[in-house]
């Protein structure tokens, strides 16, 4: 089943601002995640929160997702990681594991082990704009860049970080 958008223009061209409004659907929720990396890289966001169980269906491992973030990252930006686990992103997204042990300077990474998968939010925050999945599973969930959208989820993630979690998904392993 193709997925749907609601938002007004849905074939925009890629320098125009991210969708804002509803979404349904894998291959929708992919493009968005797509469209907010390359617009992060385009517009210099300064920090990125992707946030998600296991990352299994995020596109991170292409090449043009990790071309984005290579072209974003640089001096002064961060980006923070939250997952129960981070084995699925291991095994799924290899161009982003070597990509982030080049860029272990900007990278955060936490890991909510304790935490049931399902309450961990799905979620990219930034600055700017932000998305979130509210169904995982059926792909269901909404993007804008309403300031109380923005706080709302800041604050979610932040709890996360600071609270219900803990330093995980080291760059390099190192042992004797």
């Amino acid at each position: 089943m193709p997925g749907r958008l609601d938002v007004s223009d849905a074939s925009m061209p890629a320098a125009q601002p991210l969708p804002v409004g509803r979404f349904e659907g894998r291959e929708v929720f992919q493009q968005l995640v797509r469209d907010a990396l390359a617009g992060a890289a385009r517009e210099g966001w300064p920090e990125l929160m992707l946030c998600d169980a296991d990352f299994h269906d995020w596109p991170l491992g292409e090449r043009a997702v990790v071309e984005s973030l290579q072209q974003w990252a640089r001096s002064g930006r961060r980006l923070t990681l939250i997952a129960a686990g981070y084995g699925e992103l291991v095994r799924r997204h290899a161009r982003f594991v070597q990509w982030r042990v080049r860029w272990d300077h900007v990278i955060t990474c936490r890991r909510a082990g304790a935490a049931d998968p399902q309450d961990l939010p799905s979620a990219i925050w930034s600055p700017n704009w932000v998305l979130q999945r509210h169904d995982p599973l059926r792909c269901v969930g909404v993007a804008g860049a309403e300031p109380e959208r923005r706080v709302l989820l800041r604050e979610a993630l932040l709890e996360w970080v600071e609270r219900k979690s803990a330093p995980g998904f080291p760059a390099s392993t190192l042992g004797l």
